[in-house]
């Protein structure tokens, strides 16, 4: 027979695990009726065990397996009830999740992640740009005439062209409907033909909406706001469903007002420049914008706090412009891309392996460019200092070359284009294909009235690092109106004031010019059309509109070739002019993104120069 001392430890063994597995969920009932089932089935043991203990002594021994069957049978009839009890009591379980076996190696199946839907101004913009495909060329004549009362600095339009804003000299913001004008039938009065200098032709007037006046309602000492005085409108820039606008005036601040409901209400004024704002740049997300003005400094502002976010600041210099790259993804193809044109249409980075036919090329297409400048050549302006040297010198310690300094005059794709400007003093280093090679596409530009054309990572945060200025010849003339981005960002066209505009291609690519910002080709003008004051580049990345003091005029770009020794060019002239404009500067200009309208303003946006007092708007036609 089997010890009771045994079987009591077996039995206090089986209630320990019984409690361990669910102790919480077995209450006092439960552990009165596992005694009163353990006392009971003890009591069975022992009977049992005396009748074996007969049967053995009168037979003679049993057989060992029956002995253990004996033994162990208890165990089972208590683990049965023990296991019955605990289901009982226990609270029903979730069922297990079923497990997915995936091979070795071999992750799940994600999701998809939710893709916001676009917003309403999103699709606006799409079925406005979709089925457009661009021509080989373009017609532009003027249809529409805009009388104003003084000179226009800027101008800024919504993405539809609905509405056009005109920012003055007598400190008022005007909205025009370009629409009703164009398709209605008012024309323009006998003296507003000799104001416009109109003469010839019949020419539609312009049809204003609203306009209200760049004022800052001033506090009085009782508390009262009362009405302050009109600032001139430098600068303008629009949302591009005309929701707001800004307005940067001549002494230093940017004014936000809204344009579609309520047209003129002030919102918010960013102040942080200390002279008039010459130009304004949005964002691609139109949450921020650039303000560039002629106290040298460009401001990066954030329009959802109204705060400045980060100053850019180079040698002083008047800023006369800033744009954003633009982004490669907005850029419509254009089929027309020839040979030629394919410098026009390159991807944004590329290997980094220099292509000596490209350089070759390069060479020979730029080997007389001094010889050409020559004509150019101001002695009151462009006369260098005897004792400095070509590019590289004066720069500070935070704008301290990452190449060798004592090639810096050199250009630094190895062309033989003469040697270089004087360095302005705290100007940033060349850019070299070292350093242009860390740059990310979001780049910003900024142009000075001397003439550089400097690039700022807009990623780098860190003083005097992801900044680099354009290589400039020492007969350009330093002085610089105007500069804009190509349509798909691959190019600067810059416009001089000897007639010219240059047109450096930035692609990060071998073949462009092994990795650095280099000049591409130059459009030369005629030597009577004047200094260069506006350009703007066309959405379809090969033609570009040049406004001198004669004419606007159209130039192909990808197609066009630099004159010989004599001036000449081979395949003839290379630009159309764009009748309307005559005489004065021209302040800017500004095409839709469909290329249906051109609208020029004239004024000398506070330097010296003559003008005009008429905006004009043309139509482009398509020339397939």
């Amino acid at each position: 027979m089997v010890s009771s001392d045994s079987d009591d430890d077996a039995y206090d063994d089986l209630d320990f695990d019984g409690a361990s597995e669910d102790n919480d969920n077995i209450d006092e009932d439960i552990l009165d009726a596992l005694e009163e089932d353990l006392a009971a089935a003890a009591a069975a043991e022992a009977t049992d065990g005396e009748e074996d203990t007969d049967s053995t002594t009168s037979d003679g021994g049993s057989d060992d397996d029956d002995a253990d069957e004996d033994r162990i049978s208890p165990h089972k009839d208590l683990e049965q009830v023990l296991t019955q009890t605990l289901q009982e009591a226990a609270p029903p379980s979730k069922p297990a999740s079923p497990i997915i076996e995936s091979p070795v190696g071999v992750q799940a199946p994600q999701p998809p992640p939710q893709v916001r839907p676009p917003s309403p101004a999103q699709i606006r913009k799409t079925k406005l740009l979709s089925g457009v495909s661009w021509p080989r060329s373009f017609t532009v004549e003027a249809i529409c005439a805009i009388p104003h009362p003084c000179a226009t600095h800027a101008l800024a339009s919504s993405l539809c062209m609905s509405h056009l804003l005109t920012g003055s000299d007598d400190g008022y913001i005007r909205d025009y409907d370009v629409f009703a004008a164009v398709n209605g039938k008012v024309f323009l009065t006998a003296p507003q033909r000799q104001h416009c200098g109109v003469i010839e032709g019949i020419m539609k007037a312009g049809q204003i909406r609203c306009w209200w006046e760049n004022a800052i309602p001033e506090v009085k000492t009782e508390g009262s706001a009362g009405e302050g005085p009109l600032y001139p409108v430098y600068s303008l820039a629009m949302q591009s469903d005309a929701l707001w606008s800004l307005a940067g005036s001549n002494q230093g601040h940017v004014s936000l007002h809204t344009v579609r409901h309520a047209p003129g209400r002030l919102c918010h004024v960013m102040r942080g420049h200390r002279g008039p704002v010459s130009a304004l740049s949005l964002q691609y997300d139109e949450k921020g914008f650039f303000s560039a003005g002629w106290d040298g400094e460009a401001i990066h502002w954030d329009l959802n706090t109204g705060s400045m976010v980060r100053k850019f600041t180079a040698h002083g210099a008047q800023l006369t412009a800033i744009a954003v790259r633009p982004l490669a993804s907005n850029y419509i193809h254009n089929s027309w891309n020839t040979t030629q044109g394919r410098e026009l249409a390159g991807p944004m980075r590329g290997p980094q392996q220099p292509t000596y036919g490209a350089q070759t090329q390069g060479q020979s297409l730029k080997q007389d460019d001094d010889a050409r400048s020559d004509t150019s050549y101001d002695p009151l302006f462009d006369e260098p200092d005897a004792g400095a040297d070509g590019d590289g010198n004066g720069a500070p310690a935070s704008f301290a070359p990452s190449g060798n300094a004592g090639q810096s005059h050199m250009p630094p794709t190895g062309q033989h284009l003469g040697r270089g400007a004087i360095a302005p003093k705290g100007a940033p280093p060349i850019l070299d294909p070292a350093t242009y090679a860390t740059f990310s596409p979001d780049l910003l530009m900024t142009a000075h009235v001397d003439g550089q054309v400097i690039l700022w990572d807009r990623r780098v945060h860190t003083p005097g690092k992801g900044v680099g200025r354009m290589w400039m010849s020492e007969k350009t003339p330093p002085w610089c109106m105007s500069a804009c981005w190509s349509a798909d960002g691959n190019q600067i066209y810059v416009g001089r004031r000897n007639g010219s505009v240059e047109i450096y291609d930035v692609r990060q690519t071998g073949e462009a010019g092994m990795g650095t910002p280099r000049i591409m080709k130059t459009l030369r003008n005629p030597l009577s059309s004047g200094v260069v004051s506006c350009v703007v580049a066309f959405p379809d990345g090969r033609h570009l509109a040049c406004a001198s003091t004669d004419n606007i005029r159209l130039w192909n770009v990808a197609e066009a070739r630099e004159p010989d020794h004599y001036g000449k060019v081979k395949s003839g002239v290379q630009f159309k002019i764009i009748p309307g404009h005559h005489g004065g500067y021209v302040s800017q200009m500004l095409v839709d993104p469909a290329a249906r309208f051109l609208v020029s303003a004239s004024s000398n946006r506070g330097w010296h120069g003559e003008h005009t007092k008429t905006v004009f708007v043309h139509e482009i036609k398509h020339l397939h």
